[in-house]
Protein backbone atom coordinates (compact mmCIF):
# COMPACT_ATOMS: atom_id res chain seq x y z
CA UNK A 1 0.00 0.00 0.00
CA UNK A 2 1.32 3.48 -1.22
CA UNK A 3 1.83 6.10 1.49
CA UNK A 4 -0.35 8.10 -0.83
CA UNK A 5 -3.25 6.65 0.17
CA UNK A 6 -3.17 7.35 3.97
CA UNK A 7 -5.32 10.56 3.46
CA UNK A 8 -8.29 8.69 1.90
CA UNK A 9 -7.88 5.84 4.43
CA UNK A 10 -8.19 8.34 7.33
CA UNK A 11 -11.22 9.53 5.26
CA UNK A 12 -12.36 6.47 4.77
CA UNK A 13 -11.77 5.74 9.05
CA UNK A 14 -13.43 8.85 9.94
CA UNK A 15 -16.43 8.57 8.08
CA UNK A 16 -16.79 5.11 9.80
CA UNK A 17 -17.07 6.11 12.62
CA UNK A 18 -19.70 8.53 11.75
CA UNK A 19 -22.11 5.63 10.53
CA UNK A 20 -20.67 3.43 13.85
CA UNK A 21 -21.99 6.28 15.76
CA UNK A 22 -25.44 6.89 13.32
CA UNK A 23 -26.04 2.86 13.65
CA UNK A 24 -25.97 3.01 17.63
CA UNK A 25 -28.31 5.99 17.53
CA UNK A 26 -30.64 4.02 15.19
CA UNK A 27 -30.46 0.66 17.38
CA UNK A 28 -28.96 -1.28 14.33
CA UNK A 29 -26.59 -3.69 16.04
CA UNK A 30 -25.67 -5.90 12.92
CA UNK A 31 -24.44 -2.89 11.02
CA UNK A 32 -22.64 -1.26 14.58
CA UNK A 33 -20.52 -5.11 14.31
CA UNK A 34 -19.60 -4.80 10.39
CA UNK A 35 -18.76 -1.35 10.51
CA UNK A 36 -16.41 -1.82 13.75
CA UNK A 37 -14.78 -4.43 11.95
CA UNK A 38 -13.57 -1.97 8.80
CA UNK A 39 -12.64 0.59 10.80
CA UNK A 40 -10.51 -1.65 12.47
CA UNK A 41 -9.45 -3.16 9.89
CA UNK A 42 -8.93 1.00 8.30
CA UNK A 43 -6.80 1.50 11.50
CA UNK A 44 -4.85 -1.40 11.30
CA UNK A 45 -3.68 -0.26 7.55
CA UNK A 46 -3.10 3.27 8.93
CA UNK A 47 -0.81 2.12 11.71
CA UNK A 48 1.30 -0.13 9.00
CA UNK A 49 1.58 2.51 6.66
CA UNK A 50 2.76 5.10 9.47
CA UNK A 51 5.08 2.13 10.62
CA UNK A 52 6.27 2.07 7.67
CA UNK A 53 7.04 5.56 7.32
CA UNK A 54 8.52 5.73 10.67
CA UNK A 55 11.42 3.18 9.54
CA UNK A 56 12.47 5.41 6.59
CA UNK A 57 13.01 8.04 8.75
CA UNK A 58 14.78 6.82 11.74
CA UNK A 59 18.45 5.98 11.84
CA UNK A 60 19.93 2.92 10.68
CA UNK A 61 22.42 1.12 13.00
CA UNK A 62 24.94 0.18 10.87
CA UNK A 63 27.07 -2.60 12.84
CA UNK A 64 29.82 -0.94 13.71
CA UNK A 65 31.74 -2.55 16.85
CA UNK A 66 32.88 -1.05 20.23
CA UNK A 67 36.77 -0.88 20.94
CA UNK A 68 35.84 -4.07 23.33
CA UNK A 69 34.24 -6.18 20.20
CA UNK A 70 37.44 -5.47 17.68
CA UNK A 71 39.49 -6.27 20.62
CA UNK A 72 37.83 -9.54 21.48
CA UNK A 73 37.44 -10.02 17.30
CA UNK A 74 41.46 -9.74 16.84
CA UNK A 75 42.41 -12.23 20.19
CA UNK A 76 40.23 -14.89 18.70
CA UNK A 77 41.90 -14.61 15.11
CA UNK A 78 45.08 -14.49 16.56
CA UNK A 79 44.53 -17.39 18.91
CA UNK A 80 43.20 -19.66 16.42
CA UNK A 81 46.64 -18.74 13.91
CA UNK A 82 48.22 -20.21 17.01
CA UNK A 83 46.63 -22.84 17.19
CA UNK A 84 46.25 -23.86 13.76
CA UNK A 85 49.59 -25.05 11.59
CA UNK A 86 51.18 -22.38 9.65
CA UNK A 87 52.54 -24.82 6.94
CA UNK A 88 52.08 -28.02 6.06
CA UNK A 89 54.81 -30.64 6.41
CA UNK A 90 55.69 -33.61 4.59
CA UNK A 91 56.24 -36.99 5.83
CA UNK A 92 59.63 -36.85 7.04
CA UNK A 93 59.29 -33.46 8.99
CA UNK A 94 60.39 -30.93 6.55
CA UNK A 95 58.16 -27.54 4.91
CA UNK A 96 57.11 -27.83 1.96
Amino acid sequence: MSPDERPRLVEIRDNLAERIAEAEREGWLGEIEGLSTSRAAAEEKIAQLDARQQRRDSPVFMGIPTFDQLVARASNVLIHKRSSPSSTRNESGSAR
